[in-house]
């Protein structure tokens, strides 16, 4: 039998259980808690020996439907939900660093990310080396035998820099390091990261996923290819559990302990969002595609930054990993803050708001908001300009939202 669609993986994937009323949308189980039968079988349930839900911090039906879904289409060997993106790359690191461990990874980050790096998991003692990623000499020089994990974003946020994520894994594999990957800004139904070597995959499905912004939750998408026994942390784990030996930690242990694992009500709502997510993501690549090349041409706009577009220094490697439409999100530099904030003042159609994909489009300026409360210097060390507007591209007629931006140019 033919191999079948994506679509058809996500619209097809069966419940773990039968339905009591062959309900075709997975209930919500909004339940905190499981009746067993005996006091064996909880015993067996609460020690792993069985699959039972006994918690729902711990699992729950709904939310693991959703788990299933995105392990179905992305061949994942695990997929843990969590109750947003953050709290997706928090347990992930969580789980393979530990004091006197190094992370190798760049500057050019989100904010909350570099924050948690630069700050948190400092004051837990591990090293963060933030070097260029689109130097793979540079990378290779950071990375030796306490680095738990090179981290990146496929295309950083909101920086719009690609690094050859081949030529990384290739670097990783030889030094026994797992590429950790945040692939939010570009959806598995476009972008397949196990193809590139990725080991672990972040996303954050508040974004393309919740299908318009309908609720927070993160991923972490385990492919069951990395040779754990590298790992300073998880190097005893792997004699017993292998390749799962990640999984194990983060299931049996770190995301217990941590608490957020997704509620059922965002896992029913993301459920809902993945079944048109190849649509949606369709068009609003397509819309933000346009925009961009009409934009390009307007004398009020010093330039727009958008690896899709042929002019810009990254499109060949982007191209090549993420084909022509990566991703609805782009930046553009206005002569100064000022006249970025009068150019969003005159906004009608497009919402000055944050947040990324969804249906709407967006539009906010980083370095007063994302990167607010981060001093000059960092921000300039960030690559974050104040002259610089982020777009995130929805669903709206193209020929509404170019001559929205015309008149707020105006």
């Amino acid at each position: 039998m033919n191999e079948k669609s994506l679509e058809t993986k996500i619209l097809h994937t069966p419940y773990a259980k039968p339905d009591a009323y062959n309900a075709l949308s997975m209930p919500v189980y909004n339940s905190a808690a499981y009746e067993f039968d005996t006091a064996e079988q909880m015993g067996l349930a609460f020690t792993g020996r069985a699959a039972d839900h006994t918690y729902s911090r711990i699992t729950n039906p709904t939310v693991q439907y959703f788990e299933d879904r995105v392990r179905t289409i992305t061949g994942a060997f695990n997929v843990t939900a969590l109750n947003s993106g953050m709290a997706a790359i928090t347990n992930a690191i969580f789980t393979m660093a530990q004091t006197g461990s190094n992370i190798v990874t760049s500057k050019h980050l989100f904010g909350n990310t570099y924050s948690f790096f630069a700050s948190t998991l400092a004051a837990f003692g591990v090293e963060i080396r933030f070097c260029d990623l689109t130097n793979v000499d540079e990378v290779e020089a950071h990375v030796d035998a306490n680095t738990c994990a090179i981290f990146l974003e496929i295309i950083t946020n909101p920086q719009l820099e690609v690094a050859d994520l081949k030529a990384i894994s290739v670097i990783a594999k030889q030094k026994g390091v797992p590429v950790v990957a945040d692939t939010t800004i570009v959806p598995f139904c476009a972008f397949k990261a196990k193809d590139f070597g990725v080991n672990i995959e972040i996303v954050s499905s508040t974004k393309y996923i919740s299908g318009g912004a309908t609720g927070l939750g993160g991923l972490i998408i385990d492919y069951g290819n990395f040779n754990w026994l590298s790992s300073p942390k998880l190097h005893v784990m792997a004699k017993e559990f292998g390749p799962a030996a990640f999984t194990a930690k983060l299931r049996k242990e770190v995301h217990r302990n941590l608490g957020a694992y997704m509620t059922p009500q965002a896992a029913y709502m993301q459920t809902l969002g993945l079944e048109t997510l190849s649509i949606r993501y369709e068009r609003a690549t397509s819309n933000c595609k346009q925009l961009v090349e009409q934009l390009e041409k307007l004398p009020e706009i010093e330039s727009v930054n958008y690896t899709g577009l042929s002019s810009n220094k990254f499109h060949t490697l982007s191209q090549e990993q993420f084909g022509d439409f990566p991703g609805a999100m782009f930046t553009m530099d206005l002569a100064s803050r000022e006249a970025c904030f009068q150019f969003m003042n005159k906004l009608k159609l497009v919402k000055r708001a944050t947040n990324l994909f969804d249906n709407k489009t967006l539009a906010i300026h980083p370095a007063s908001t994302i990167y607010g409360t981060f001093t000059p210097e960092v921000r300039k060390e960030m690559n974050v300009s104040d002259k610089t507007i982020r777009i995130s591209v929805g669903l709206e007629g193209i020929d509404d939202l170019f001559a929205d931006f015309v008149q707020a140019l105006k």
